[in-house]
């Protein structure tokens, strides 16, 4: 949470205005909608120089051909008014689905990397926002912000009628201004809680929904609901509230307006039997005063429109400013797969203590890693770190020499193979997902081609063909309908698709059967002939019959590391040197000159567990994993 407050006030002056940057390099399309909206409010005078003509000279004069005349003219204008206003709403959904376009990747990405960070939030708030924010700029509520300007022309016309008249338009005006300022003010901070309690009660309603089944099993689906009403009740009193209030004023200003319009007629016929203006001047007057109110009018109906944009404007400036965008950087060569931990250091996203300090090792292309221990002794978040999920707080992660942080994500992605502790396959079908996605112009036989070898790589090939529809198969969200072992068989293939030089396995095994179990120690036979680096986190010590190396982590710190042989081998009966030992090894790098270190060669692969663990019976030491084996 620190580092990302400390990001956030890093990146607040350069981010902060990104979204102000950005409709500013829309400033051609804006000037546009300016430009048609200056010739659309002048030609708004038009009706009211009709009537005023009419009534002053066609009925004073009784002539015909003047009204015709008078009348094609006030066609073809109001014709024009009506093609200019459709010009500039072309040209505000124009600049409103450029918007979009520009910054919907960008704010998919930021809310991409709030997930990583682990920051408790709606997942869908960002997109909602976005979505917010361009139905605003592309709606009618906007064009009250380029019609308002004009008010003060219209007010000047009137008062060119008369004065009175003149100071009624005003004294309207300035009442519908205070209804607009009041009605912010009864109703900002009961959208405000709003908006913070509707992003709760979204939060907690998708995090019931993803556990499902444990809710049902255990029968708190209740009591959850409760909590959820609490949330969704408190968002939808506030919200009524507010939208209450704002129907009050809102109807206020309604009956104001139409008061106002009366009024002024009145007026102007109290004026014309004093001789002071013209019949005409009396309807146009009438008319002008709609036109007067009817901006201010505009703004007071949009304004829970514009109140819920503003918190979405304000909601995606801290997510932009929070996690700005990385610069590009050099591309890297494909890597050959040399893994370096140099002292680091990790503490999960929203922790405050790390569960990982100062573990170094060094692995070589072709090794495999076991990495095990006792639960909560870091070994998630060394797969995390290796994989690049999450960063180092202190020290160094580096391949092929490389901090993990200066290469490109989405080209290290083609290198690196990730299984997560807890798999999730996406809608799609089996195929799709091995092949992690491709884009539409991907060689459709070539893909085809590397989803079956990486299938057959992880085991996978004849249980994906027993499927209804083989690599056909559409998933539901998170693999739906498949077993736990389908579902991790499959996440293995997608990790072992293309060529892998980094391959990290969080726990691999823990759903598969023997048949399974069999097949992963093939494939990690087969990545080692590739000349892949394997970094494997199990509580099983049957998978590390085909490991090089072992890593012991106990409370996030390496207790022991080497050769596996070496690691496994346990130490004389009351020797007082052996954690002075198993401390020196941890901070020592696995290779030396090249090879591993240890006097002995790795074990084989093929190995069974009695020959790799040459302890009592070949039984394997319980308590490296904090318990019976």
């Amino acid at each position: 949470m620190q580092q990302t407050q400390t990001r956030a006030g890093a990146a607040q002056d350069g981010d902060a205005l990104e979204i102000k940057s950005l409709l500013a390099r829309f400033r051609t399309g804006w000037y546009s909608v300016a430009a048609f909206s200056v010739a659309a409010n002048l030609l708004m005078l038009a009706p009211s120089l009709y009537m005023l003509q009419v009534y002053d000279r066609v009925l004073a004069s009784g002539n015909v051909f003047t009204l015709v005349m008078l009348s094609l003219m006030i066609v073809g204008l109001l014709a024009l008014m009506g093609a200019l206003d459709y010009a500039r709403s072309v040209v505000i959904i124009q600049i409103g689905a450029r918007f979009d376009a520009a910054l919907a990747g960008r704010v998919h990405g930021a809310a991409f990397e709030r997930g990583l960070a682990g920051v408790p939030a709606n997942a869908s708030q960002a997109v909602n926002d976005l979505n917010t924010l361009r139905q605003f700029l592309t709606g009618s509520a906007v064009f009250a912000f380029f019609d308002a300007p004009w008010f003060p022309l219209f007010l000047l016309v009137m008062f060119l009628f008369h004065p009175w008249v003149g100071t009624l338009a005003l004294a309207g005006a300035v009442v519908l201004v205070a209804l607009a300022w009041l009605n912010e003010q009864v109703s900002r901070k009961l959208l405000a809680e709003a908006g913070g309690l509707s992003v709760r009660a979204g939060v907690e309603a998708e995090g019931q929904l993803r556990n499902a089944e444990a809710i049902q099993a255990m029968g708190m689906l209740d009591r959850l609901r409760a909590r959820w009403q609490r949330l969704h009740v408190g968002y939808v009193r506030r919200q009524g509230m507010a939208s209450q209030r704002s129907a009050m004023i809102a109807s206020l200003s309604k009956t104001v307006r139409m008061a106002l319009q009366s009024l002024v007629l009145g007026l102007g016929a109290w004026l014309v039997l004093q001789s002071h203006v013209s019949a005409g001047m009396m309807i146009a007057g009438s008319i002008l005063m709609g036109r007067v109110l009817s901006p201010i009018d505009q703004v007071i109906g949009a304004w829970r429109q514009w109140a819920g944009t503003r918190l979405a404007w304000r909601r995606l400036q801290d997510l932009l400013a929070t996690y700005p965008k990385h610069a590009a950087g050099l591309t890297l060569p494909e890597p050959k797969g040399a893994l370096r931990l140099e002292g680091v250091t990790v503490t999960p996203p929203g922790a405050a203590q790390p569960t990982l300090v100062n573990v170094s090792f060094a692995l070589e292309p072709g090794q495999v890693l076991g990495v095990v221990g006792p639960s909560g002794a870091g070994k998630s978040t060394l797969a995390r770190l290796v994989a690049g999920v999450w960063p180092a707080r202190l020290g160094t992660a580096r391949l092929d020499g490389a901090d993990l942080r200066q290469w490109e994500r989405a080209r290290l992605g083609e290198w690196l193979g990730y299984v997560p502790q807890d798999v999730e396959l996406f809608s799609g079908t089996v195929a799709e997902n091995i092949a992690r996605f491709p884009g539409p112009d991907s060689d459709g036989e070539v893909l085809a081609r590397r989803v079956i070898d990486a299938a057959r790589l992880a085991g996978a090939h004849d249980m994906i063909l027993a499927l209804p529809r083989g690599y056909d198969t559409p998933l539901g969200t998170g693999g739906q309908g498949l077993s736990g072992g389908q579902r991790q068989r499959i996440a293995l293939a997608r990790a072992l698709y293309g060529t892998p030089r980094l391959v990290v396995l969080d726990e691999p095994n823990a759903s598969l059967d023997d048949v399974g179990e069999q097949a992963l120690l093939d494939a990690l036979g087969r990545l080692r002939e590739m000349g892949a680096t394997v970094v494997l986190v199990t509580h099983r010590p049957k998978v590390l019959a085909a490991t090089t190396h072992l890593l012991l982590l106990r409370d996030g710190q390496a207790q022991r590391f080497g050769a596996t042989h070496e690691v496994l081998r346990p130490p004389p009966e009351g020797a007082a040197g052996g954690n002075a030992r198993a401390a020196s090894q941890s901070a020592a790098p696995a290779t030396a000159g090249g090879r591993p270190t240890g006097t002995a060669s790795p074990p084989r692969p093929s190995a069974t567990a009695a020959q790799v663990y040459p302890l009592a019976g070949g039984a394997f030491p319980g308590h490296y994993f904090g318990g019976k084996a």
